[in-house]
């Protein structure tokens, strides 16, 4: 296989040796031909405790009695891939031979193990014959791990040795923390580079790990003599259905979004990767995603001449939500809106049920006796306290076993669009917030849980353009768009939005503060969050032409002032859409710089909103220089995040260049005003 060829001749030496090039052939081999050669030795060699296997790129090595995992690559470097598993396993027992690897058991844990090569990776899969857990894999040990790559939303990149993210969560860091997999991470999955060349190249090796039992498993950070190492752990649990435990590990070339690359290839060779183009097939008004920005409205932005200042103002696609409230958008409104080419739908979510007296929002009110039969409960029979503690959340497998004979979901979905509507965003259903149900005659495990979502979602997405909350990955062939998994998580943000004074709350009715009012982030969390040089497009990598991604709907790009140039220049650099809340005075105010922007993204991203996101690296030692690639250079971004102009290139700037272009296109955000 070969790297990529640098696309400018005019790179520098010390640019060369700060630039990870992402390993596209490992992609696009692995998707589309399969990777035979791997599987034909599959079986490899063992001698004692030492169970050798053909893995692409290499050679890994599993130590049965411990459980720890080396590698030795083509080019004969050798890599901790993961430490013994925390606590031992006991004694194991006999070590037999299969087609691609071997299984063995560690009867002191009641843990049956099997290990082999699958198409090009190390597949270690255990399965347990009772309630427990295990501490493995234990990654990071390998001296040589220079970066942690971490999909939180969007995606990190952090050099294991520096000493913002060595520090605790209370100050942004991320030493001491646990990260449920299922709940928490975007992708399942992390990843490691090896070197430390300058800018943390890499040295063109790396390790990616995929966790397809997401459920039960956790990844707990820590700072070791000042580096960051992660250890995953798993719950066996009968009663959750998760005494399954499985890890697929595969060498990459040490690019920072190569582990989510590697994920593409997994989900591809599957069947379980959607695609945007036959989205848009199956229901044309797709299609009226590429190009469009993101925008909540109110007030007299979600009127009919609202829509139409929109049009003057020079915006050829826009996806229009408004909240569940008693204002509406109205027929008329819907119908300007569909004229003008834009999207237009309501908020809606199925997981909330309040007492119909009381309710403080129509989406929480049901007929019938849905609240308080559908409640989920827990183990003790209380019910599960629902949005912001109010009522409780719903349990999917009771509306599922309903629908049939009482139609909750398809009378409200029908009441809600009776206006026209022709999106949907349905707020909960995609995220990784699961529930163990233990109510009688709807009892669920969380995989049941994810199970209806996804039936009732794919129900949805027949005739409308679903999007939901911050979509998990596996969602992605139901969604076709998502607000949330733009945004990089931060435990600090949500101690921000729950302080009122500072962030706001919903009023006034028309213009809530939550939403418009202006918010300075504190200096931990901005660099948390929005540092460039720790934020890497692995969402996009995995999913980008499969869903349309933006952030989350409550971070509209005027609620931060000082993040706005980097969050502009993110967005073109990774192709996603900027999000906005319109009020009349905002509209005004604002729209202009708003049409310009979409102006410029408009193009961009009907030509590339459908393809892969093929290629990503720095072009200078600081990080503040990156480009990507999307499809075969169908689209081509560098974007300048310093101070200092880089071949040409402003700081603050950003150059976008079409196949079909003959120079590239500028745009230059403005900053934020002091």
């Amino acid at each position: 296989m070969t790297s990529e060829v640098p696309q400018s001749s005019k790179t520098t030496g010390r640019s060369r040796t700060a630039t990870r090039v992402l390993a596209a052939s490992l992609a696009l081999t692995a998707t589309t031909f399969g990777v035979a050669g791997c599987d034909s030795a599959a079986a490899g060699t063992l001698e004692g405790s030492r169970l050798e296997l053909p893995v692409r790129g290499g050679t890994a090595v599993v130590d049965t009695a411990s459980l720890a995992v080396n590698a030795r690559t083509a080019g004969g470097r050798k890599l901790v891939l993961s430490g013994p598993a925390g606590g031992g396993l006991g004694k194991p027992g006999p070590v037999t031979r299969t087609a691609r690897g071997a299984r063995w058991s560690y009867p002191d844990k009641g843990l049956e193990v099997s290990a082999g090569s699958e198409r090009g990776r190390l597949r270690i899969r255990l399965r347990a014959d009772r309630d427990g857990s295990v501490s493995w894999p234990v990654t990071g040990t390998d001296r040589a791990a220079s970066a942690l790559q971490l999909p939180r939303g969007e995606g990190l990149d952090v050099p294991v040795r520096d000493a913002f993210w060595n520090g605790g969560a209370e100050k942004g860091g991320l030493d001491g923390s646990t990260v449920d997999v299922s709940e928490g991470l975007s992708l399942p999955l992390w990843g490691y580079s090896m070197g430390g060349g300058k800018g943390g190249s890499g040295g063109g090796a790396g390790v990616s790990y995929l966790t397809p039992t997401d459920i039960g498993t956790s990844l707990r950070l820590a700072s070791t003599g000042g580096r960051l190492r992660t250890t995953a752990a798993h719950a066996f649990d009968a009663g959750a259905d998760t005494r399954d435990y499985e890890v697929s590990f595969a060498l990459t070339d040490g690019n920072p979004v190569a582990p989510a690359a590697d994920y593409r290839s997994y989900l591809a060779q599957r069947g379980q990767l959607g695609s945007l183009r036959r989205k848009i097939r199956q229901n044309p008004a797709n299609g009226k995603l590429l190009g469009a920005f993101h925008a909540y409205v109110w007030g007299d932005a979600r009127t009919a001449s609202g829509v139409g200042r929109l049009k003057q103002l020079g915006v050829d696609r826009m996806w229009l939500g408004y909240d569940a409230g008693p204002d509406p958008m109205n027929a008329a409104a819907v119908r300007a809106a569909k004229k003008a080419g834009y999207l237009v739908g309501p908020y809606d979510t199925f997981a909330n049920g309040q007492d119909p007296k009381s309710a403080d929002s129509p989406t929480s009110v049901w007929p019938g006796r849905v609240y308080p039969d559908f409640c989920i409960r827990k183990a003790d029979g209380s019910p599960e306290g629902g949005f912001g503690d109010r009522g409780c959340y719903l349990s999917s497998r009771a509306f599922e076993r309903a629908e049939p004979r009482k139609h909750y979901l398809a009378d409200r979905t029908r009441s809600m669009v009776a206006n026209g509507a022709d999106s949907y965003f349905l707020d909960v259903d995609a995220t990784g917030v699961l529930f163990r149900d233990h109510g009688k005659g709807h009892e669920m495990t969380k995989a049941d849980d994810r199970a209806m979502r996804l039936a009732r979602m794919r129900r949805l997405s027949k005739n409308l353009v679903l999007g939901s909350e911050s979509a998990q990955a596996w969602a992605n062939q139901v969604v076709a768009y998502d607000h949330g998994s733009g945004t990089v998580d931060a435990d600090g943000l949500w101690k921000l939005e729950r302080d009122k004074k500072t962030w706001g709350g919903y009023f006034p009715a028309k213009a809530p503060g939550a939403f418009f009012k202006p918010v300075t982030l504190p200096a931990e969390l901005a660099t948390a969050m929005y540092d460039p040089k720790y934020r890497v497009p692995l969402y996009e990598t995995a999913l980008h032409g499969s869903l349309v991604n933006a952030e989350r709907w409550e971070l509209s790009y005027e609620k931060l002032p000082e993040q706005k140039t980097t969050r502009a220049l993110l967005a073109m650099l990774y192709n996603t859409p900027l999000n906005y809340v319109l009020d009349g005075p905002a509209l005004e105010k604002k729209g202009p710089e708003m049409a310009a922007l979409q102006k410029y993204f408009s193009p961009l991203h009907r030509a590339a909103g459908t393809e892969r996101l093929t290629s990503f690296r720095w072009l200078t030692g600081d990080r503040s220089v990156q480009r990507t690639v999307f499809g075969d250079g169908t689209l081509t971004v560098t974007a300048n995040f310093g101070s200092r102009a880089h071949e040409g290139l402003p700081g603050g700037c950003v150059d976008a260049k079409l196949r079909t272009d003959d120079k590239p296109r500028r745009l230059c955000p403005a900053r934020p005003q002091g």
